[in-house]
């Protein structure tokens, strides 16, 4: 048995140690096959890169969301790590069955740690398993985060943990027994009664169990190495490596999730001039190799592990989107193509192949074949991902909130909609309806740039407009950026009228860009017309930067050493798309600006007494999450806070709230193109929020108003919702309950406190 397991076992470490350097060097070279990045935008601060792996490896932050998974995967992924040398003990105990490691062999710290770590393995592996089973999709259907995983590959790297898991346990006992350990003591703390029923054992049949574990320990360990290694597609098993360096390699070096602005379309790692684009300019992806080498490392990098797939409102409806899919399916293509285009293969512009036929000779005929498919396209095309799994998406961003790897999904999945939308125009019709109002008029309904000002007609003060009322900006404190459905779609108006009024109550001085403001851009950026978003954040930039104060040169950047005075560049928004537009991608235009949401300003008004709610408002709320304000912007705390301050409310959170809220469906432009695929996604939502019975849906964004308003007027006519149920703006509620109370006479009471003091 000895000689047996010593050849065995050094075969397969030759093998697989050669093998495993080959495959390191295949997905070296398939990375480079992808797109350059901007310099430094990957690897800068390296330093607190490292802290940020460290964090979130050791921390398993995003992992321990999903308590007994993410304490399970903690020790198998660490002990993984950190029991590395009990393949060197292994070895040495081929050779002779009582060797222990030097130094450390008789070192009680590392015996704990050893006995320890070994027997959460296997705890923490048989857990795991446990819930693949319970999770697994034995019938058709969605309802699993499994769906559409390889199993196969799944119970195979789960059996390996598992054997080699018992071996260390079984190895430690061995050695426990032939150093004749005769009393309990801390090296064996859990495995003593194992050593005390080996003792009972002859020499010779201890040694034959040691060079078998140890024998089954090397051969599973390399049997392992060398299928993965064969297999570079492997996901389930590669993550363990690759989560490493996608992690460090992460958008935001502070660890912050790839969320909130969108980046630059860039072409050979540089940003595009749309005034002057380079003739070999690559407009979005549609060739794989077109993806960033970080792109290609995320599919590479994925794991099947569903989270993604679990909290996608498209899969959620019956969509054909999965994150997951989507994701495995662009990792699949790209290996399977990877031989075609390390030969020195690719297509021009123009369709024309770039490499001789005597360069794709040796070409295997499936990798040649994988290269004819185009990137998106249907079934019948034989397409890598179906149109209508990318239109489907609303990039709210509960993929990449979920994700364990840090995917940036949400990026992929715009730059393939960007090529449709540029170079093939091939976007769902509705949604050219609203690109053309953009152009045309500045906003998607179309409608003239003077009913901006409506509204202002409809409240009982004066609302300063600038430019027309004030010369800029430096005689108020903030800019109210009321944006297009603020200003234009009658349900946002009453949000709009409520806010105004606020401030106005508190004495807050504001003014608005009225006709001189534009779309932000953001639902033409996220359908993928990026010029459309360049050339609207251009002049909103311009327009902001004069309304500041800035001095401009001629092309309308600002000029760094001017003396003029300037104000604070404070601006408030009520809309969440426009608050993450200006916020986060306006400083890509030149456009850097403190921006605040309307929740956070008026918690700030609460907390100072400038507003007091003192109406009560009686009922049950529930409170919803706007994507672009939670998950994109990290704001979850002030809209609950004013909810709390009101009196006679009672919030009661939906099931899926805060990071893991649920979609309204209107992000991604999908506000502007109609679901045909699956449930509504907006109904999906409020039937959650009516399962809780209650009498106001709140939320604090003008899209997630608009449709949720829609669906619960659609319940109420089938007589689903209660016709009390109302949706509200948070400014709503807040300004119900600080309005003085009217007295039985009619005659409103009058207000105690002396008039607040404007907000410093």
């Amino acid at each position: 048995m000895q000689l047996a397991a010593i050849i065995v076992s050094l075969v397969l470490i030759v093998v697989g140690v050669a093998l495993f350097g080959r495959a390191l060097l295949q997905i070296f070279n398939h990375l480079r096959l992808g797109q350059p990045v901007p310099a430094g935008t990957r690897t800068n601060d390296p330093a607190q890169r490292t802290v940020t792996l460290a964090k979130e490896f050791v921390g398993h932050t995003r992992m321990n969301r999903w308590g007994v998974v993410g304490v399970a995967h903690w020790f198998v992924a660490v002990g993984f790590l950190t029991l590395l040398l009990t393949i060197v003990n292994a070895i040495g105990q081929l050779f002779k069955a009582d060797w222990i490691l030097p130094v450390l062999g008789d070192w009680a710290p590392y015996n704990v740690y050893v006995e320890f770590m070994g027997t959460m393995t296997v705890l923490g592996i048989v857990a795991l398993i446990a819930i693949r089973q319970l999770s697994h999709p034995r019938k058709p259907g969605r309802k699993s985060r499994f769906a559409g995983s390889n199993f196969g590959q799944a119970y195979f790297v789960e059996t390996v943990i598992l054997i080699v898991g018992v071996c260390i346990f079984m190895l430690h006992a061995l050695e426990g027994a032939q150093h004749h350990v005769d009393g309990y003591e801390a090296s064996f703390f859990v495995s003593y009664p194992v050593v005390s029923w080996l003792e009972g054992m002859d020499v010779s049949t201890l040694q034959n169990l040691t060079y078998f574990f140890a024998g089954l320990k090397i051969a599973t360990s390399f049997i392992w190495m060398i299928t993965v290694a064969l297999k570079t597609d492997m996901g389930v098993a590669w993550h363990r490596f690759l989560a490493f360096p996608n992690i460090w390699f992460k958008r935001n070096a502070t660890g912050e999730t790839s969320l909130g602005a969108l980046l630059p379309m860039t072409s050979g790692g540089k940003p595009i001039n749309f005034e002057d684009p380079g003739e070999d300019d690559v407009f979005g992806v549609s060739q794989v190799e077109q993806f960033s080498w970080k792109g290609l490392l995320d599919f590479s990098t994925c794991t099947e592990c569903g989270r993604c797939q679990s909290q996608c409102p498209a899969w959620n409806t019956g969509k054909p989107l999965s994150p997951k899919l989507l994701i495995m399916s662009l990792r699949d293509h790209a290996h399977a193509k990877a031989p075609y285009l390390l030969a020195g293969g690719g297509k021009t512009m123009e369709g024309e192949e770039k490499a001789s036929e005597e360069a794709l000779k040796d070409v295997p005929a499936a990798a040649l074949a994988e290269a004819e498919r185009p990137l998106v396209g249907t079934a019948e095309e034989n397409g890598v991902i179906d149109p209508d799994v990318l239109w489907s998406c609303t990039t709210c961003g509960a993929c990449v909130e979920q994700c364990p790897v840090d995917i940036e999904h949400v990026d992929h999945i715009v730059d393939m909609r960007r090529y449709q939308v540029m170079i093939e125009s091939a976007f769902p019709s509705e949604a050219g309806t609203m690109l053309k109002n953009l152009e045309k008029k500045g906003n998607p309904w179309g409608l003239a740039k003077k009913q901006r000002l409506e509204w202002t007609k409809e409240v009982d003060f004066e609302v300063p407009v600038v430019g027309k009322d004030i010369e800029d900006l430096t005689e108020v404190e903030y800019l109210y950026w009321v944006g297009c459905a603020g200003a234009l779609e009658d349900r946002a108006k009453k949000t709009t009228k409520a806010f105004a009024e606020l401030l106005h109550i508190a004495g807050v001085k504001f003014a608005i860009m009225g006709g001189d403001e534009k779309c932000t851009g953001d639902s033409a950026r996220r359908l993928g017309n990026e010029p459309l978003f360049q050339e609207l954040g251009m002049e909103n930039v311009m327009a902001l930067n004069t309304a500041f104060g800035e001095e401009l040169d001629d092309e309308g950047k600002v000029v760094a050493e001017s003396a003029k005075p300037k104000s604070a560049k404070k601006i408030v928004a009520t809309c969440p798309h426009c608050l993450n537009t200006l916020g986060n991608e306006y400083p890509q235009l030149g456009g850097d600006y403190e921006v605040i949401h309307h929740t956070q300003l008026l918690q700030h008004l609460v907390d100072e007494g400038k507003l007091v709610p003192v109406t009560p408002v009686e009922g049950i709320i529930t409170y919803h999450d706007p994507c672009y304000l939670g998950r994109h912007n990290k704001i979850y705390t002030p809209p609950r806070e004013i909810i709390g301050k009101v009196p006679g409310l009672r919030n009661e959170e939906m099931h899926r709230h805060k990071e893991r809220g649920f979609c309204c469906g209107a992000g991604g432009a999908r506000m502007w193109m109609e679901e045909r695929i699956g449930k509504r996604i907006n109904n999906e939502r409020v039937d959650e929020a009516l399962s809780l019975n209650p009498d106001i849906v709140s939320t604090a964004c003008p899209f997630c108003l608009v449709m949720l308003t829609d669906s619960v007027n659609g319940k109420k006519n089938e007589g689903k919702a209660k016709e009390s149920v109302q949706v509200v703006d948070v400014a709503q509620l807040l300004l119900d309950s600080v309005r003085t109370p009217v007295d039985p006479a009619g005659e409103a009471e009058t207000e105690s406190e002396p008039e607040p003091e404007p907000v410093k």
